[in-house]
């Protein structure tokens, strides 16, 4: 069994001992060091070579941020950023993300539910996700096959889902800044994130795109011309009213199972039979099969779907689930997805 290594930064001995505790459970993780601040964290990934690095965003000397540039610059290795707080901190976290960095995680989503273990699970496989994908990228190259027929006819689309987890914002910056001013079908973004976390995506994203980006409201109709963000926290389904208007209805939906909220599939499983075969998916990177059960009734009612292929995800198991599935269309690497979708519509 391969083991990872992992290097631990953070300026709190509590939250080292803690994450070091959660990691060194894992057969397959393996705490190669620990660093105090930024300085440390830049010298230790230099000379222990991790294949991983957890980094506190908050530290003296040098902070998570400064670090994290440092390293990208110096010798790149992937980066999961850890933040104790939501507002000011969902932006420093978001611009990790540009900056490199592969995910964050709240330190008190992480440590809130440690007792039954939940919060962990998902921490631990997303690390191993990321660590995975980067060891097979390091393999010798095998080429993902693209599927989709390059002289496929033109669908009429009256909407496009996209759907992403680990890695989805620098994926999605690669994508939405590219639709025109004049784009005519609404956008929907589905992406696993903590509470409070998309509202600051979606203000950040409005500064990039030349469509509004919002986040989705309950009950407000889903326009053209408008990039939606589905809210952390919350699920978002589709209603269709009697004028055939299709508004959306955000809701806390406790009593659902789903581990993620937003969750794709509630999403797509509510908006298949609506947009039928005007309605096209788009799965990317992320780990889990979250997405795949939805992309089951998106091919039910006659849509379409396409998945970011292997090469470019940061984690490939949500495109890879809907690809094992059988319900993929279109295949292709994140810098493509653009004008494979523009040349579908």
């Amino acid at each position: 069994m391969k083991q990872y290594r992992i290097l631990v930064v953070d300026d709190s001995a509590f939250m080292r001992r803690a994450i070091s505790l959660m990691l060194d459970n894992d057969p397959q993780l393996f705490v190669v060091g620990i660093a105090r601040n930024g300085e440390e964290a830049v010298e230790k990934v230099k000379r222990l070579q991790p294949d991983l690095v957890t980094m506190d965003v908050e530290m003296p000397k040098m902070n998570g941020l400064r670090a994290l540039e440092e390293i990208m610059n110096s010798n790149p290795v992937p980066v999961v950023m850890l933040s104790s707080r939501t507002g000011e901190g969902a932006k420093e976290s978001l611009e990790a993300l540009d900056l490199g960095a592969v995910d964050f995680f709240l330190k008190d989503y992480l440590l809130k539910n440690h007792g039954d273990g939940n919060q962990t699970e998902e921490f631990i496989l997303r690390l191993k996700g990321i660590v995975e994908t980067k060891v097979s990228s390091s393999s010798p190259i095998k080429t993902t096959p693209e599927i989709g027929n390059k002289l496929r006819k033109k669908r009429q689309t009256d909407l496009i889902f996209i759907g992403c987890s680990t890695g989805g914002p620098s994926a999605l910056q690669k994508i939405l800044p590219h639709f025109p001013k004049n784009f005519s079908i609404p956008i929907v973004v589905a992406q696993h994130m903590p509470p409070g976390f998309t509202q600051p995506l979606a203000e950040r994203f409005d500064t990039l795109c030349q469509l509004q980006v919002r986040e989705a409201q309950n009950g407000e109709t889903v326009k053209a011309g408008t990039i939606y963000i589905a809210p952390s926290g919350y699920q978002t389904s589709f209603e269709k009213k009697l004028d055939d208007s299709v508004i959306f209805k955000v809701n806390k939906h406790d009593s659902d199972k789903a581990l993620y909220k937003p969750s794709i599939d509630i999403s797509l499983e509510s908006a298949a039979p609506i947009y039928r075969d005007r309605l096209l998916s788009v799965i990317l990177t992320g780990m889990g099969m979250d997405g795949m059960r939805g992309c089951g009734f998106v091919k039910k009612h006659d849509g379409n779907v396409f998945v970011e292929a292997e090469e470019s995800c940061i984690v490939y198991g949500m495109p890879k689930a809907v690809l094992e599935a059988g319900y993929v269309d279109g295949q292709y690497e994140v810098s493509k997805i653009y004008e494979e979708i523009m040349s579908f519509i």
